[in-house]
């Protein structure tokens, strides 16, 4: 997407409603929801989805709805742009660690958190990533201009919604059908009116080999994963990612589920599981599979992360910016206040809660800085948040300087990875405030609120959803890629290598040089080119999720280039926003079957 230029910026409008009661309220109602279906999907696929979009076009479907009914006053475009920077900020409190260093201390350490603890703690690590972006926003979005493609996409979609109000209420009501087929499609998986298909087949065993002395005669396709999901969300999710990320988890799942697996099983380095031929093996493999996944995952993101040189310079050489004060910006002393009040609150709670030192638990809160220009200089330059990159560096780096210590290594990593994503993610919903005239404090007070109602109500929903993560996670389930991932690592600085399965160092050196390579290729080849080469990452991620997740990615892209074809004014008007749907009533109903369990027992 081309970079627009600041003379292009409409002046900031300090006149026009924005800032009111309901646009607030309606961005924290909308964000604490949109919250679930991030935590939803993290634990599922290891990511969630920018939810900026979906909210703006809730909130005015509701106060279309409620002027038309009511009498009200319009729902402006100001209020809307408050609303979906509230409700995205709440949305992506996933990336504070709920989907993946909170689940992997639990499991490596057996420590738990309840719902106060929990919420204070992403909360912190949240507001540390708001205080950051209020002092990146001028230089990057204004001194730089730096395109920031999510932000310019929800501005663009904000401008369309109140230029075209008949087109955006047809998307609404696509929004609504897609949560609504969501929510159905779960609910007859949850009654079992729909379960998996299992692929018909089978591999023989080797005479004399591990699988046969534990007495299989077969490993058929259904053990290895290969079936059909009855999750349309899953679908949906491949709609969205594209043909060459879901055709690269389809390659990857092949590689993986078809041919390592049943040769480590062989080689009696990996457990199969019952010997039945509808039974999913993925629990016992996955224990294994694991590593090279991640190990290609992890290198891929540093290798990818390190063509972003350029911009890494610039972040630093260009980050002293115009010393004049806005207006409209949040004044130098609050932000002053802010940041020494929410870093001290980081600190407090790093060694309160997690007993790490006060040393290192501010080495952590100061790396963030750092890092977060990182990632904002790369999210506005690319549209890409690094946040594999930054969750692996903080690992790495927290594991040389505290050795042996799996709580330091997830929790003060989760301050600085997070934070930073945290950051880059809201300099997008800044980005669209720029583009519609919004006043950047404003903006900011939203993002404060958007994060409290998201910790609040995601962190009940994680506890809903996962009250076990160490039975509950890297299961058929709850696969937890991301979880996996981080785990992965600290094990290796708390354990060492001579703790991993056997054959899994050598795995993952294959892996991990796989991952370098084709990302390599990636960077430096043609465009035209490129669309060719499988994504590292997403081979990667097929050896930490079900073989089934893959084919359901696949056959989303492949339905949606089908549409695109033949229908491509529909498409590109309402395939994503159905999609969006999909997810998000799955997602809720999801939760919603997980409350009415707890309740009923």
């Amino acid at each position: 997407m081309s970079q627009i230029e600041a003379a292009e910026y409409p002046p900031t409008n300090p006149d026009a409603p924005q800032l009111t009661f309901r646009a607030v309220s309606t961005g924290m109602l909308f964000g604490g929801l949109l919250s679930l279906c991030n935590i939803y999907l993290g634990l599922k696929i290891g990511w969630g989805m920018n939810m900026s979009i979906t909210a703006a076009l809730l909130g005015f479907g509701f106060w279309q709805v409620s002027t038309r009914a009511f009498g009200m006053r319009k729902f402006g475009l100001l209020e809307n742009n408050i609303n979906q920077t509230a409700a995205s900020a709440g949305a992506s409190i996933s990336s504070a660690g709920l989907v993946a260093p909170i689940p992997a201390l639990t499991m490596l350490t057996g420590r738990t958190l309840g719902w106060v603890e929990l919420s204070m703690w992403v909360l912190s690590v949240a507001l540390v990533g708001v205080v950051v972006a209020v002092g990146l926003r001028k230089q990057m979005l204004v001194v730089d201009n730096l395109p920031f493609p999510g932000g310019v996409a929800t501005g663009q979609t904000l401008k369309e919604i109140y230029a075209k109000g008949a087109e955006a209420m047809a998307r609404v009501r696509m929004l609504l059908g897609g949560m609504v087929l969501g929510a159905v499609g779960k609910l007859l998986e949850v009654l079992k009116v729909v379960s998996k298909v299992g692929f018909p087949g089978s591999l023989p065993v080797q005479a004399g080999g591990a699988v046969a002395g534990k007495g299989h005669t077969a490993i058929t396709l259904t053990n290895l994963g290969f079936s059909l999901d009855p999750s349309i969300m899953m679908i949906a999710v491949g709609a969205i990612i594209g043909m060459r990320a879901a055709a690269s988890m389809m390659l990857g799942a092949v590689i993986a589920w078809l041919f390592v697996a049943p040769e480590v099983m062989e080689l009696g380095w990996a457990t199969p599981g019952k010997a039945e031929a509808d039974a999913l093996w993925f629990g016992a493999l996955v224990k294994w599979m694991l590593w090279p996944g991640v190990a290609m995952m992890v290198t891929a993101s540093l290798t990818s992360f390190a063509f972003s040189g350029k911009a890494i310079l610039n972040a630093f050489r260009r980050t002293g910016g115009d010393t004049a004060e806005d207006p409209h910006d949040v004044p130098r002393k609050w932000h002053f206040i802010a940041i020494a009040a929410v870093s001290a609150v980081s600190v407090i709670l790093q060694v309160v809660l997690f007993d790490i030192s006060i040393g290192l638990a501010t080495f952590g809160v100061l790396l963030t800085f750092v890092l977060a220009i990182v990632a904002g200089r790369v999210s506005g330059e690319t549209g890409v948040t690094p946040v594999g990159a930054m969750g692996k560096v903080t690992q790495l780096s927290f594991g040389v300087i505290d050795p042996g210590n799996a709580a330091s290594n997830l929790m003060a990593a989760n301050v600085t990875g997070g934070a930073a994503s945290q950051c880059a993610d809201l300099l997008h919903d800044l980005k669209s405030g720029l583009m519609v005239g919004s006043v950047p404090r404003y903006q900011i007070i939203a993002q404060a609120c958007g994060v409290v109602s998201g910790a609040l109500m995601g962190s009940a929903a994680y506890l809903v959803l996962i009250p076990d993560p160490q039975n509950q996670l890297l299961t058929d389930e709850w696969a937890a890629p991301a979880v996996a991932q981080w785990k992965a690592v600290a094990e290796v600085f708390q354990n060492g290598i001579e703790a991993m399965p056997e054959g899994a160092l050598m795995a993952m050196a294959i892996g991990g040089a796989a991952g370098v390579v084709l990302s390599i290729l990636e960077k430096t080849l043609p465009k035209a080119v490129v669309k060719w080469v499988p994504s590292p990452v997403s081979i990667g991620l097929a050896f930490a999720i079900p073989a089934y997740y893959a084919f359901s990615f696949f056959l989303g892209a492949v339905v949606y280039a089908i549409s695109e074809k033949f229908a491509e004014s529909w498409t590109k008007r309402f395939a994503i926003v159905l999609a969006a749907g999909i997810m998000a009533g799955e997602s809720l109903m999801g939760v919603a079957d997980a409350i009415y369990k707890m309740v009923v027992g």
